[in-house]
């Protein structure tokens, strides 16, 4: 089915944009640690530098500031509030914690069972949410990691 398919396919997108985001901000490390290396190495400060070069400096250090914000909102796990109520299908585990706790289990999985499709479009439709939100804060974070890496290097050449 259809359904199923595309909800597999997005389970795994989820799992390969934690993946992208993951090694970004191993890449944002080196980075900050190639800068710093460098830096203390030549007893250097942000505070040699023309007020241009200055901004320049600071603008490249807010970047990549954001875009490690960025990268870890991007995984951050993601759950719904909790929408499962008596009569509707199990789509995920908050689903089947909130069954417990009304002490509904049984009857939860009973539901599902009877429209497994309606349980499926529940998912595709959260599952499709998380892996569009995760891809749009890669991209941010990927857009301020470049944007950093650019103008951190061009501070101490504008002086």
């Amino acid at each position: 089915r259809a359904a199923e398919r595309l909800l597999g396919e997005l389970r795994g997108e989820i799992a390969r944009a934690d993946a992208k985001a993951s090694v970004l901000v191993a890449a944002l490390g080196v980075t900050a640690g190639v800068f710093t290396g460098l830096l203390s190495g030549r007893n250097w400060s942000p505070g040699e530098l023309s007020a241009p070069g200055a901004v320049v400096w600071w603008a490249g250090t807010a970047a990549l500031a954001l875009s490690l914000g960025a990268l870890l909102l991007a995984v951050l796990p993601r759950y719904d509030t909790g929408s499962w109520a008596a009569g509707r299908p199990l789509c995920y585990f908050g689903d089947i914690q909130q069954a417990v706790r009304a002490g509904r289990l049984a009857e939860a999985l009973a539901d599902t069972d009877r429209d497994p499709t309606a349980g499926l479009l529940a998912a595709l439709t959260a599952t499709s949410r998380i892996a569009a939100s995760k891809h749009r804060w890669i991209r941010s974070g990927l857009i301020a990691y470049c944007a950093g890496a650019f103008l951190l290097p061009a501070a101490p050449l504008i002086g």
